[in-house]
Formats: C-alpha cells, sequence, structure tokens
C-alpha cells in the first residue's frame, strides 16, 4: 500500500512538474517583450503606491477630486454617446442613445457641480448596496454549503459588516470613503505593478 501511494505521489510529481514549466514559460514568452521596459512600469507602480498612499492618508479630498473626475468622465461619456447617436443617423436606437447622452450629461453635470453631496450619496449608495450583497451572500452560504462555502460566508459577513459600519457613520463616511477605497485600489495595484516589474527584470535576455 505505501509503495504504491509513493509511486502515485511520484507520478503526480512527476506530471505537475511539466505543467509549472509550461506556465513558467508562457509567462516568459507573455511579458518577454516587457524586459527593456521594466523601469517604467517600476515607476508607475511606485508613482500609484505613492498616489495611494496619499488618498488613504486624505481621504476627504480624495474623494472631492474622485467624485469631481466621475463627472466628468460622465459629461464626456453623454457628449460622445449624443454625438455618436447623430452620427450613426435615423435608426430605431437614436432615441435611446440620446436619452442615455442626455442622462450622463446631466449626471455629470451635477455631480461636477456637488461633488460632496454626490459623494455623500455615493457612498449611502454603497452601503445599502454592501448590506443587501453580504445578507444574500451569507444566506447563499448557508444554504447551498458548495464547495469551499465558508469563503463565502466569510466574504458575506465581511460586505455585511463593512456596510452597517459605513451606515452606521452617514453621512460624515460619505467624505471619506471613496477617497479611502479609491486609495486601497491605487495601492494594491501599485504594489503588483512594482512586483511584476522585478519579475519581468528576471527574465533572461534574448
Amino acid at each position: 500500500m505505501t509503495q504504491g501511494s509513493n509511486a502515485m505521489n511520484s507520478m503526480t510529481s512527476s506530471s505537475e512538474a511539466p505543467i509549472d514549466a509550461v506556465v513558467s514559460d508562457m509567462l516568459v514568452e507573455e511579458f518577454k517583450h516587457l524586459r527593456r521596459h521594466w523601469i517604467w512600469m517600476l515607476l508607475l507602480g511606485i508613482l500609484l503606491v505613492v498616489s495611494g498612499t496619499v488618498c488613504i492618508v486624505f481621504p476627504m479630498m480624495a474623494s472631492f477630486a474622485a467624485t469631481i473626475v466621475l463627472g466628468i468622465c460622465l459629461m464626456v461619456a453623454g457628449v460622445a454617446t449624443v454625438v455618436g447617436a447623430f452620427w450613426a443617423g435615423k435608426w430605431s436606437g437614436f432615441t435611446v442613445s440620446l436619452l442615455i447622452g442626455i442622462l450622463y450629461l446631466v449626471a455629470g453635470y451635477v455631480i461636477s457641480d456637488k461633488p460632496f453631496q454626490s459623494a455623500v450619496a455615493l457612498t449611502l449608495f454603497l452601503a445599502v448596496f454592501f448590506i443587501v450583497a453580504g445578507i444574500v451572500r451569507t444566506i447563499s452560504a448557508l444554504t447551498i454549503r458548495h464547495p469551499l462555502w465558508g469563503w463565502s460566508l466569510l466574504n458575506g459577513l465581511v460586505t455585511l459588516l463593512l456596510g452597517i459600519i459605513i451606515y452606521r457613520n452617514f453621512p460624515e463616511s460619505g467624505l471619506w470613503l471613496i477617497g479611502l477605497l479609491v486609495g486601497i485600489e491605487m495601492l494594491l495595484h501599485g504594489w503588483f505593478d512594482i512586483m511584476l516589474s522585478f519579475a519581468i527584470r528576471k527574465i533572461p535576455a534574448e
């Protein structure tokens, strides 16, 4: 029995080794063209880490800036949608595209004109969304009991708890939540780019 299990383990390890080698070769082939430019990815990662840290330290300022950027993006999207609707000419979706473009423009203008009020409204939406999503995920994990349902349960409970915390601190949370979330995302993305740049640097030169 022991010999059989040892043989099985050796076969498994021998089969996993070529798979790891194939995956490694695929990654090298995918990123080797970036080897000469790894320094730019490193600088981008450092910039994102610094920017994310600033957003976390000054979340109110980051929330204000992120809300204004969101409003500007919506207005640009609105203009592009309206122009695209007229450019496409008469077709069945002209009215819908035109109305959506106008909606983007109005929403973007309101958000840019009142960034703090818009940030508070977005925070309330996020709080309700987290609470509902957390409840649904928790009930789903406890009911279905699928493989790794414990992680789904933990995810649901954490999401629910986060939504409750945001809601309990509302409306004050509207002044810092968006900036904090943006800062965390930029920080994690920046560290990923830094680690990836060092991995690309280790790829052998051709």
